[in-house]
């Protein structure tokens, strides 16, 4: 299945893996994609974010990566989640901190509702999520509610996008 736009995937790590600190993690997550066939055309700024629900886990590294891939979101979403297995993530509770976390977001104009669903259902809250976006698709328009990227930016807490610090340019 050939996108008919961005495939986004989102990034995510608060703990250390085998291979260093989030970033460097996050970075060996995008060469294993590569290596599966899954390659990325850009990648957005690092942020520093805090936990999502708030909590008292260490702050998070996220970014949001535009991929190449002809695959559809059920196979894509399977190999982010062997990606995940091989950099050490184990699945335990629901937001538990993790050395790694990849999200498929949107997959082209591709709208998705079940087992899987795309775009990402809870991708409007998280400015984790919309800032980075932002940076690799600044024309993005959300093919469920039809929102550009700017008005989702817009209705966000404004708390929770001024504690998106960037760290690092793309």
């Amino acid at each position: 299945m050939k996108p008919d736009g961005p495939v986004l995937i989102a990034l995510g790590a608060n703990l250390p893996s085998r291979l260093g600190g989030p970033r460097e993690t996050l970075a060996a997550a995008l060469d294993d994609l590569a290596a599966r066939g899954v390659r990325t055309v850009a990648r957005s700024r690092w942020y520093r974010t805090p936990p999502w629900p708030p909590s008292d886990q260490p702050w998070y590294v996220n970014a949001v990566a535009c991929v190449a891939t002809d695959l559809d979101p059920a196979a894509l979403l399977a190999v982010l989640h062997a990606v995940e297995h091989d950099l050490g993530r184990a699945r335990t509770v629901p937001n538990a901190a993790r050395p790694v976390d990849l999200d498929l977001i949107a997959h082209g104009t591709h709208v998705m509702e079940g087992n899987i669903t795309v775009p990402h259902p809870r991708l409007q809250e998280r400015a984790f999520v919309l800032l980075p976006l932002r940076d690799v698709a600044p024309g993005w328009v959300d093919p469920r509610s039809g929102r550009p990227v700017d008005d989702l930016v817009a209705a966000l807490p404004a708390d929770d996008v001024a504690a998106c610090e960037v760290i690092e340019q793309a």
